[in-house]
């Protein structure tokens, strides 16, 4: 997995004035169509896709040829194209890989919303504009056409209907992914969303797509669900067994590093107050409304689990050592859960550092635990259980409010923004592997 992405967090997302961007001679939209030998199919793709886009598109556009190592007349049919068509530009690599035409031309484009779509135009074009509305408006960071979604309209076979259900059903259970449709050719992106997050994404293939929302939701990016209307190309030279293949080995590989936390997806997230709910809380320091109610989601599983471990440990030994050990348990996994979920720290760096704080933190409820048990054994004499748990219960309430404050100002204090008077730090060096990559993937232009 690449993780030397340069850039800090992603800035609030704004409205993308037409005039302003017409005015530096850039265009709003840049639909690449990735082609592997369709010297058949190219021309009236590109042609009934600019005229669409004439007739309807209210903003400047761009149509982008990415030419995958063609080995028939596809070259000349997408210059012969660039020549009639001014709004189109043709490029040319040399290495075959749908992710890695995408990740090229994306990162080289000027155009503020990226876009592509299979050359079948098996999607319904009028989707095109509700695809790429919520990313010109600001609303949403990715946008994503889905054949699955309740209202549309499908015609394709049942086998790649199955195939199609199972690998989200696949993706949904194994990286808890909530889109719908991850292969769906009709996609679109914001290109500052694109420059940090192009450079995570490993695949060069067909697993790009997947990959690509995956990392974008577990970030917190807002994808975008347009349904559409789709038809099967019957002529589709999509390769099923291989692609699947391909795709379970990629699901595997993004999984493991999700994890380990070995990707650096933090910097992928939106400021505070970039949602209008956040803005509407006047007098709230930044992220605590957020943080409380993650603490307390988390607090409330933890609780459930230290009850449930105390009533196990109680069954072989006595209340002090049952609560001790389930206490420890529940405050490993709860400062875990705490990092991740409620402050947003991820990857694998303090880690140590916050679970040894963590462990101070629970000295400090197994005080006030162990002090309630034991000032109830003296008063009781031999309490009954649901007795301990009511003792138990008061005890960690009083506990978890001083566990939040100590995790909000000591273990996970929020991060400092940077000084907006300091100078932007100069982009790193590209790695080798970027530099194998810039190589490999240089085309030419026209």
């Amino acid at each position: 997995m690449r993780t030397d992405t340069p850039w800090s967090t992603l800035p609030a997302r704004d409205h993308l004035l037409a005039g302003a961007v017409d005015a530096a001679g850039a265009p709003v939209l840049d639909v690449v169509v990735p082609v592997y030998n369709e010297e058949k199919d190219l021309e009236p793709c590109v042609l009934r896709l600019h005229d669409h886009l004439v007739r309807t598109f209210p903003y400047a556009f761009r149509i982008t040829v990415a030419d995958n190592a063609s080995t028939d007349r596809t070259p000349q049919v997408a210059a012969r194209l660039v020549a009639a068509l001014p709004r189109v530009r043709s490029y040319r690599l040399e290495e075959k890989g749908r992710g890695r035409a995408l990740r090229t031309v994306w990162s080289g484009s000027d155009a503020p919303v990226l876009a592509y779509m299979d050359v079948d135009l098996s999607t319904d074009l009028n989707a095109l504009l509700p695809l790429v509305a919520p990313l010109i408006s600001g609303h949403s960071d990715l946008a994503i056409g889905s054949r699955l979604a309740r209202s549309s309209r499908v015609v394709r076979g049942s086998k790649r209907e199955f195939i199609s259900r199972a690998y989200n059903l696949i993706l949904r259970s194994s990286l808890a992914a909530r889109f719908s449709d991850a292969q769906c050719g009709f996609k679109a992106i914001r290109r500052d969303v694109a420059e940090r997050l192009l450079p995570m994404v490993e695949d060069s293939g067909w697993f790009f797509d997947t990959e690509l929302l995956v990392l974008a939701e577990r970030a917190g990016l807002r994808i975008h669900e347009v349904p559409v209307d789709w038809v099967d190309d019957p002529d589709s030279t999509v390769h099923i067994v291989r692609t699947a293949t391909e795709d379970l080995k990629g699901v595997w590989r993004v999984g493991r590093a999700l994890a380990v936390g070995a990707l650096p997806l933090d910097r992928l997230a939106r400021p505070f107050g970039d949602d209008p709910r956040d803005r509407a809380l006047s007098g709230v320091p930044g992220g605590l409304a957020r943080q409380l109610v993650g603490f307390c989601v988390v607090g409330a599983f933890s609780t459930l689990c230290y009850l449930a471990l105390y009533s196990l440990f109680r069954l072989g030994v006595g209340p002090q050592i049952a609560n001790s050990g389930a206490l420890l348990v529940s405050a490993v996994a709860n400062t875990a859960a705490n990092r991740r979920l409620t402050f947003g720290v991820r990857g694998r760096g303090g880690a140590v550092r916050h679970q040894a704080q963590g462990l101070v933190v629970l000295a400090i409820g197994l005080a006030l635990t162990s002090g309630s048990l034991a000032a109830l054994g003296a008063a009781s004499g031999s309490p009954p259980h649901s007795t301990e748990l009511a003792v138990l219960i008061a005890a960690n309430l009083a506990a978890t409010v001083l566990r939040f404050l100590l995790f909000r100002a000591w273990v996970f204090p929020e991060r400092q923004d940077r000084d907006p008077a300091a100078p932007e730090a100069a982009p790193a060096a590209p790695s080798a592997g970027h530099a194998d990559d810039t190589h490999h993937e240089r085309g030419n232009l026209r």
